[in-house]
């Protein structure tokens, strides 16, 4: 066993970076062990395992006349021990490398979350799919899946990293479908503005498999940051599409203003004017009555990507109903001013049926005039 040992251990340390030392030390132990089953299980074995020439030898700890531990080697028969020791040596070096592989595919995505990786699809049903990365598979939970998409045995698709964790067998590494990170990459890789940092992603909001919206801006003058992500014809957000299946996706420029901003945001809406109420958090949104609609977006999708994107709680109107609200407010103040200036007021009502508009005296319903007086005392 011995040269075979140390050829073995100097191949794994070449291909598996694993270092000899913790191999051999991992050996004596699981020796000492088998020594004590096989041969004498009452006392206190060690083996110790010359690194250069790969001879085990067998110490049995006992106590000198001082009571001081001192190791006494012991004889053993060498066919035996050393074909028990080969057949040792054979599973440790196995479980090493083992653990070694699972050791080294954890170090390759530990740190990872937050990145994209290509795998194909292996196994899918109702809980998850399993998608293959190469040397590990990874997890892609139903909770982290887009409703819309299909994920067939052998498709090729981009994930996103969430999490990786240490396991007893290989890391588990749960990716998705339906994060906006995922978006967010697609587009870092697509978008070579992006990457040299001429334009940034300010936000990024999304309803996985139905629609998104960007938020980006430049640090560069002379670069449109829409039209960079956007593309030549439309090329670059037609790749980031087809990888997330036809999702629809607007990009549109950051602003630092907030009415700007929120305006932009509910493109491709034409916005009239926008309200900021930075006390409430709120923003309103007034929209030509042929944008409402539009605005407002299927189901409120529009407005609640909008929502997302730019922080603000929106509330869209019409130009008619802010009309129809101005006119309500202009109503009821005049009401109450007619309210107010008809209080003390003279109750009397002339001959052309108006009402008196002088003042009543202290202490009556009625003016000053004895007309107006007798009035109130006819009843």
């Amino acid at each position: 066993m011995n040269k075979e040992l140390i050829m073995a251990l100097k191949q794994l340390e070449r291909e598996k970076k694993i270092e000899p030392a913790a191999i051999l030390e991992t050996l004596e132990i699981a020796l000492a062990a088998v020594y004590r089953k096989n041969y004498d299980e009452d006392s206190d074995i060690q083996v110790k395992i010359n690194p250069e020439t790969g001879e085990p030898k067998v110490y049995e700890i006992v106590e000198d006349d001082d009571g001081e531990k001192v190791a006494v080697e012991k004889q053993t028969n060498a066919n035996d021990f050393g074909r028990i020791a080969a057949q040792t040596a054979k599973q440790v070096i196995l479980q090493r490398i083992r653990e070694a592989e699972r050791e080294m595919m954890f170090a390759e995505y530990e740190g990872r979350e937050g990145d994209i990786v290509t795998g194909i699809v292996q196994q899918s049903d109702q809980r998850y799919t399993l998608v293959n990365l190469g040397r590990v598979e990874a997890l892609l939970p139903i909770t982290e899946q887009v409703p819309s998409e299909r994920y067939d045995h052998g498709m090729r698709l981009k994930a996103y990293i969430v999490e990786v964790r240490r396991t007893t067998k290989d890391p588990q590494i749960i990716v998705s479908r339906s994060h906006p990170g995922l978006l967010r990459r697609l587009f870092e890789l697509e978008v070579p503005e992006i990457y040299d940092g001429f334009v940034e992603i300010k936000s990024v909001a999304r309803e996985p498999g139905y629609r998104s919206k960007l938020a980006v801006s430049s640090s560069e003058e002379g670069v449109d940051p829409v039209g960079a992500c956007v593309g030549p014809k439309g090329s670059r957000v037609r790749m980031v599409v087809s990888e997330l299946r036809g999702e629809k996706i607007d990009v549109v420029q950051y602003n630092e203003d907030p009415e700007t901003y929120v305006s932009n945001a509910l493109s491709p809406a034409k916005v009239k004017e926008v309200q900021i109420d930075e006390d409430e958090n709120t923003a309103v949104v007034i929209v030509p009555d042929s944008q409402l609609s539009l605005a407002i977006g299927k189901e409120g999708q529009n407005a609640r990507l909008a929502a997302k994107l730019s922080g603000w709680r929106i509330d869209i109107k019409s130009e008619t109903k802010v009309a129809e609200e101005l006119l309500s407010g202009v109503a009821k103040k005049a009401k109450k001013v007619e309210k107010e200036e008809a209080a003390g007021r003279c109750e009397a009502i002339k001959t052309d049926k108006s009402r008196c508009t002088r003042k009543a005296k202290p202490g009556s319903s009625y003016c000053g005039l004895a007309a107006h007086q007798k009035q109130g005392e006819d009843g």
